[in-house]
């Protein structure tokens, strides 16, 4: 279930390279699973952007969006006491309930974000979490020691090896010989594949980066075919199980 309404932004602050973090004060009850997105309305621009959910709590959504075009340019100008028309509560999440007791978190770039809160909920039910977080060089990184602070393992790829390993997230996977029974990821596709495939027989839940219309299943813009039948990725998903997805 999704709702409509009015957030005030509490800050509003850039934490790496095109990279900002924003927190949003107001209803969040229609938030109930990591993973969920919100999407949000901009004065003159005709479609909401969807931006997924980093943290939340009874007063807060926080969220973590990189400046990629227009709409996102407009956000880094928005300051603190300004307020946006918000959709909460938007898509699956992951479900936690089919996590095994160590379990990976893969995120690339701006798929980081709903990894922090899955993780932290993983955590409080007792469960191990590794973490491994995908970017281009140094600049970009951001989160690594928020995760840290929860208690997890995290491991940093970078392309251009200016940090932790050389490569992809796959190429940590492998070098460190990471251990689990479980994975949850989001990230750009390739990245998505390259895991899929790196994973072999272990299950998982893959989070689709999509490009959306109305955020919440009435346009059928965001659609795709899963072994299922046609999911809409914004309702359905964007949470999809590894069993179901075709490439």
């Amino acid at each position: 279930m999704y709702k409509q309404g009015i957030y005030k932004i509490v800050s509003n602050s850039r934490i790496a390279k095109s990279v900002y973090k924003m927190v949003l004060e107001g209803d969040t009850q229609y938030v109930t699973a990591p993973g969920q997105f919100v999407n949000i309305e901009l004065e003159g621009k005709f479609l909401r952007r969807p931006i997924s959910v980093c943290d939340y709590d009874e007063r807060a959504i926080t969220i973590i969006y990189k400046v990629v075009g227009a709409g996102t340019e407009q956000m880094s100008h928005m300051a603190e006491g300004e307020e946006l028309d918000v959709l909460t509560g938007l898509g699956n999440g992951f479900d936690t309930s089919k996590a095994g007791e160590r379990n990976l978190l893969v995120g690339g770039g701006v798929g980081v974000p709903p990894m922090y809160n899955l993780a932290k909920t993983l955590k409080a039910a007792g469960r191990q979490v590794s973490v491994v977080m995908g970017f281009n060089a140094e600049d970009e990184i951001f989160y690594a020691e928020e995760f840290k602070a929860l208690g997890v393992d995290v491991y940093v790829a970078t392309a251009d090896g200016s940090v932790g390993t050389k490569g992809f997230v796959t190429d940590v996977i492998r070098e460190k010989a990471l251990q689990y029974d479980y994975f949850f990821t989001c990230g750009p596709l390739p990245m998505l594949k390259a895991l899929y495939d790196a994973t072999g027989e272990i299950g998982g839940q893959l989070s689709f980066e999509e490009r959306m219309g109305c955020g919440f299943g009435a346009c059928m813009g965001c659609s795709c075919q899963t072994k299922y039948g046609t999911k809409r990725i914004c309702k359905d998903g964007p949470v999809l199980l590894k069993e179901e997805v075709i490439w």
